[in-house]
């Protein structure tokens, strides 16, 4: 009897299509931060022609519009509380792959798990800055600190970590909490500019969790063999098309608050 010969071809082309789909998710961050940039630098300019040109406004118009200015100002601190938290998960994560990949088990182990590492730091040292640039651009400082809450489950969960299941399932708690949060900060931020940047990062960070979920499940399978690329598609499980999505729509009950991770 011939045996069918798997062509893996088709894994190599969806490896390629994900590399594609974050290049596209890095466009666009780059477009809304530019947009976010122009937005914040004429809100700027029109504050200071607003206190030249105060003097000559009449009283009952001066107050309305100063109540304007302090609504747009709630307004932005809220948003930029919203990107110090998110660049603080991001600080977070690039901390915790750091350690990953420097575990004698890790950069020893799987060559796939590594790649993925190093690639992933990469992502989130990139959607870091960007939420930086953002949130500095907004008038607020920089987070260069981690989120102190899952700061403190990542100090909890270290010293026990021993396999690449145990560095899988912390780095999935992450990415998800990333996913989630910026989900739900689309609709909780104030301009059309920082609603795409934070939607253009959600999808990644949700990649990361469903590429982490396959992983899981091969390494509870007991098959590091096919944690590859291109990998041998005739032994994968019949679950490994569906355990990486395990939601129809991503949900946001585990968010972060826009205030956990802000400068304070």
């Amino acid at each position: 009897m011939a045996t069918d010969r798997i062509d893996t071809r088709l894994l190599e082309q969806l490896t390629e299509q994900s590399q594609d789909l974050n290049s596209d998710a890095v466009r666009i961050t780059d477009e809304a931060l530019e947009d976010f940039t122009e937005v914040a630098r004429e809100q700027t300019a029109a504050r200071r022609r607003w206190w030249r040109g105060g003097t000559v406004a009449g009283a009952a118009g001066a107050a309305a519009l100063f109540g304007s200015l302090r609504a747009t100002a709630a307004t932005s601190s809220d948003d930029v509380m919203a990107l110090q938290t998110a660049a603080s998960i991001e600080n977070l994560a690039i901390s915790v792959y750091r350690t990953a990949a420097a575990l004698p088990f890790i950069k020893n182990g799987n060559k796939t798990i590594v790649a993925f590492i190093a690639k992933t730091t990469a992502q989130h040292q990139a959607h870091a800055s960007a939420f930086n640039s953002a949130a500095t651009r907004a008038g607020g400082s920089a987070q260069n600190a981690p989120d102190p809450k899952y700061a403190a489950v990542v100090k909890q969960a270290l010293p026990s970590i021993r396999t690449p299941a145990d560095v899988v399932k912390l780095a999935i708690t992450l990415e998800d909490v990333a996913a989630q949060t910026y989900t739900k900060n689309v609709g909780q931020v104030s301009s059309a500019e920082l609603r795409k940047l934070f939607a253009s990062v959600a999808p990644v960070e949700a990649q990361h969790r469903a590429t982490l979920l396959a992983v899981q499940a091969l390494l509870a399978g007991n098959m590091t063999g096919l944690i590859a690329i291109p990998t041998d598609v005739a032994r994968l499980p019949a679950a490994a098309g569906s355990v990486g999505i395990p939601d129809a729509f991503y949900p946001t009950a585990g968010a972060s608050p826009i205030s956990e991770g802000a400068v304070k």
